[in-house]
């Protein structure tokens, strides 16, 4: 497990977790959910750039990663080498690899407040999972906003 913050841990799935009470026995506020340096919990999001109320911001996703379809080196390899033995060694040619490279980009904003974060990533599920995350964070705020309004 990594640390995030003082008195909060961020297991290996990015979801920040009280990791001790604080004095006066009150524990610290639950992330419920954490997109690189971003956290949210159910009355703020923490970020570098400062910490705002939940109900005023709003979120953008901008998946910039790219996809490519290629033949695999190992492939190629076996091929060349069965296609002395007999011409089924083409068949390799037809194994497919994809690979996924970019970022995500996740941006946080309220009024005076801006905070960006570019997150890597290396396949289609990683950019699906940010994606869910942004969209559950963005739940929380529609919540919190409803809550400050007294609905």
């Amino acid at each position: 497990m990594r640390w995030r913050g003082e008195g909060q841990q961020l297991s290996s799935a990015g979801i920040a977790s009280p990791a001790s009470s604080q004095p006066g026995g009150s524990t610290a506020q639950q992330g419920l959910v954490s997109l690189g340096d971003i956290v949210c919990t159910d009355a703020q999001v923490i970020t570098p750039s400062g910490t705002v109320p939940l109900g005023q911001v709003t979120w953008a996703f901008a998946d910039m990663s790219r996809t490519t379809r290629a033949i695999p080196v190992w492939a190629i390899v076996c091929a060349v080498l069965f296609f002395v033995f007999c011409f089924l060694g083409l068949l390799f040619l037809l194994a497919k690899e994809d690979r996924t490279e970019g970022w995500v980009q996740v941006v946080v904003q309220s009024p005076g407040f801006v905070h960006t974060v570019n997150l890597p990533v290396a396949s289609v599920a990683q950019v699906a999972d940010y994606s869910a995350r942004v969209n559950y964070a963005r739940s929380l705020s529609a919540w919190a906003s409803r809550r400050r309004l007294g609905e």
